[in-house]
């Protein structure tokens, strides 16, 4: 099969990006596929026509474009069919703020958050207590998170994300540690234990990406209800987004037992250690394996697609 490999991007994710595409490259190569990289970042203006000349695309961006559902778009467009969740879900999971309305509407508990889209006045004060985190709404990879303790503080992380163009969450910090938990088709794959040995004491940018950095335990030695519970969780709130084909949610587990859903991710890591194919691995699958699991999903998504829209102009398929 012709396959387009989209990766690279112009976000700040653009190297986490490129990194993952190599490993899915070579799964897709030893899987029989001819293979087409594409990096919107080189030819935005060429991704209509490229995806029209082959017959699935793979996407590995972070960041915009590609979690904000823009590229997901296009290639419905050009009638080329990929993995994971379509335009909506994308958009939706993408901005955090959003997703949590959506989480919290549905029942599932999330830490409380302040949305700013520009720098408050000055004296403003959060009406959360210290010690807080401070995110970039739409970012991923955890670039540009910081834990805060102080106004001054507050401001200079505020500020540092207010300078990419970026709007700010901000949420209490909560005690406990941080699990995630993979979807893969309609069902959740067992939960990963993250236990960062940074000195930043959560799961920064620096610990998910440096080697040795963190112990990522999968599956996770939580009580097995606790197990079932972030499970459900994980897959309630992808089908609260209106996800499809896999997705991941990270969640901080307190020591009172209690569940906090931070946030969804739509295209998460696809290296073959990153935290999804850990999880994969751990119930059979192999990184080519994963990759070809995607693929047939995606094109299941696809023809179903085109049945809704057939059925909707009343043309039978």
């Amino acid at each position: 099969m012709r396959i387009l490999l989209i990766a690279g991007g112009w976000s700040s994710e653009r190297e986490v990006s490129l990194s993952g595409a190599r490993g899915i490259e070579k799964a897709l190569c030893a899987l029989g596929h001819d293979v087409t990289r594409f990096d919107p970042a080189r030819s935005m203006d060429g991704l209509l026509e490229a995806a029209a000349t082959h017959e699935f695309a793979f996407i590995n961006l972070h960041g915009s474009p590609g979690e904000d559902g823009l590229v997901q778009a296009m290639l419905e467009t050009a009638g080329c069919p990929y993995q994971g969740a379509g335009p909506a879900g994308s958009f939706l999971a993408l901005n955090k703020a959003v997703a949590k309305q959506i989480f919290s509407r549905c029942g599932l508990p999330t830490p409380p958050w302040i949305f700013l889209p520009a720098m408050p006045e000055p004296g403003w004060q959060p009406s959360l207590g210290y010690p807080l985190f401070v995110k970039s709404n739409t970012g991923g990879s955890s670039l540009g998170l910081s834990r805060v303790d102080d106004a001054a503080m507050l401001h200079e992380a505020m500020q540092a994300i207010f300078d990419t163009g970026d709007e700010v969450i901000i949420e209490p910090s909560v005690e406990g540690v941080e699990v995630t938990c993979g979807i893969l088709g309609n069902a959740p794959l067992p939960p990963v234990l993250i236990q960062p040995e940074s000195g930043a004491g959560f799961f920064d940018y620096t610990a998910k990406y440096t080697p040795g950095a963190a112990r990522e335990i999968c599956p996770a030695p939580i009580p097995d209800e606790i197990t079932h519970e972030v499970q459900r969780m994980a897959l309630e709130a992808h089908m609260a987004l209106g996800l499809s084909g896999y997705s991941r949610a990270d969640f901080i587990y307190a020591p009172d037992g209690g569940l906090h859903l931070l946030e969804v991710n739509t295209l998460p890591g696809m290296t073959p250690t990153s935290l999804l194919p850990q999880e994969a691995a751990a119930v059979g699958y192999t990184f080519e394996d994963l990759i070809a699991e995607l693929i047939r999903l995606g094109q299941d998504a696809a023809l179903q697609r085109r049945r809704t829209a057939a059925a909707a102009t009343g043309i039978t398929s």
